[in-house]
């Protein structure tokens, strides 16, 4: 019952996640926008889904029910959601799950972005520890914390970091 209550709800933030950016994407590039990124969004779509569909197959195949310390990372985890509505509201309208950015636009620097240039990303990080702890679904958790570092230290955060520039250039 947990199991499916949690991933219910974390299901159902990502698909109003998905309606935001998908609003803020139709103004920021009726503002000018400018997207980067797009042949590795598809990857990052297709972890994300990966991770739900690998961590019920492990829950469920394997019978894996919640840790006897489930509060640590369900303490975590919470915490993590705060954090994710912290990050998502200081960016307000230029919030996207694509990279997404409008020329000459000031860089964000309020909420957690004073403190970390991509605190998301961290967040997503906690999560993809905390949510298979919580199950003790261990593969998982390994699986999907690699391939997240690989796709986000290797190929996003760089490819965020040039749209960024970019954007800032344009304002000179």
């Amino acid at each position: 019952m947990l199991f499916w209550t949690l991933i219910g709800i974390v299901i159902a933030q990502r698909g109003i996640e998905l309606v935001v950016a998908k609003s803020n994407e139709r103004w920021m590039l009726s503002k000018g926008a400018k997207e980067f990124g797009q042949t590795h969004y598809k990857w990052i779509v297709l972890m994300h889904a990966g991770f739900f569909a690998f961590l019920a197959v492990e829950v469920l195949l394997f019978g894996k029910t919640a840790a006897p310390f489930w509060a640590v990372p369900f303490t975590l985890f919470l915490m993590a959601q705060a954090g994710r509505l912290w990050a998502l509201s200081s960016l307000g309208r230029f919030w996207n799950t694509k990279i997404i950015v409008l020329p000459g636009a000031e860089l964000v620097k309020r909420g957690p972005y004073r403190f970390l240039s991509h605190p998301n990303y961290v967040i997503v990080a906690l999560e993809f520890l905390v949510i298979p702890l919580i199950f003790q679904a261990y593969a998982t958790l390994v699986i999907f914390t690699l391939l997240n570092a690989l796709l986000l230290l290797k190929i996003r955060i760089p490819e965020e970091e040039k749209a960024l520039g970019w954007a800032i250039n344009q304002k000179t």
